[in-house]
């Protein structure tokens, strides 16, 4: 369902924690329908350029276009409405609310909500439904990185901003979690995914960039990446 419009447009992006700067003039872009992934090492900078996407860290240099919207030096909760949800490392689920409440919470913008949606996330992600009305304190850290997505997707938004949601996680899990992503992408929803397993993001992106230390390093078709002999040996352990 990808198309040519561009949905996500990052131009000349320079952010720094006081003096130490930590992008260094990143531009990257998304298309409508397009999944597409940032690789990279720890500290690279990764999860500062999808804090400063949605809003929660401020740009120094540069701007920042969603949906022919400039949005650089836009609040958080205001690019929410616009259309953009960020399920953000580290799952920060309400642990004393339930699997429900925290899924309803999502969905604050809407005017009502979409039981519709809230059945669709039941559905890819089953382990919710199940556990409904469980506190999500008690949750495994699986069960909450796929309640921080059902939850993110609640709003039904234009963009979804995925920061490492395999990180931590059982392979067993992170397979779950990965068919659960391919099932929202092909919904038709476009996603943006930092992630650490550079392999199973690449086999879901149609494109990715990597980033180096604030700096875009590479970028191309999925295919290209994967194919790429220097992106094998940094990430994916170098083919023999």
């Amino acid at each position: 369902m990808q198309n040519d419009e561009i949905l996500l447009d990052v131009r000349d992006l320079h952010v720094s924690y006081g003096a130490i700067a930590a992008i260094k003039g990143i531009s990257l872009k998304v298309k409508k329908g397009e999944v597409v992934t940032i690789l990279g090492a720890n500290g690279a900078g990764k999860t500062t350029t999808l804090k400063t996407i949605s809003g929660l860290l401020k740009s120094k240099e540069g701007s920042i276009i969603f949906d022919k919207n400039d949005i650089t030096n836009t609040p958080a909760h205001d690019i929410v409405s616009l259309g953009m949800s960020h399920s953000p490392e580290g799952r920060r689920v309400f642990g004393t609310l339930s699997v429900e409440e925290n899924l309803m919470m999502g969905a604050y913008t809407l005017k009502s909500h979409d039981k519709e949606t809230l059945e669709w996330i039941y559905d890819i992600l089953p382990r919710l439904k199940e556990r409904q009305k469980q506190l999500a304190g008690t949750l495994s850290g699986g069960e909450q990185q796929m309640l921080a997505i059902g939850r993110a997707i609640m709003s039904k938004p234009k963009l979804l901003i995925l920061d490492e949601p395999s990180l931590g996680l059982a392979p067993i899990l992170i397979k779950s979690i990965f068919k659960a992503i391919k099932e929202i992408a092909q919904s038709g929803m476009t996603v943006l995914i930092v992630e650490q397993n550079a392999k199973a993001a690449l086999k879901l992106a149609n494109r990715g960039y990597v980033l180096e230390v604030g700096k875009i390093t590479h970028e191309g078709t999925s295919e290209e990446l994967l194919n790429s002999e220097a992106i094998q040996e940094a990430y994916l352990g170098k083919k023999h």
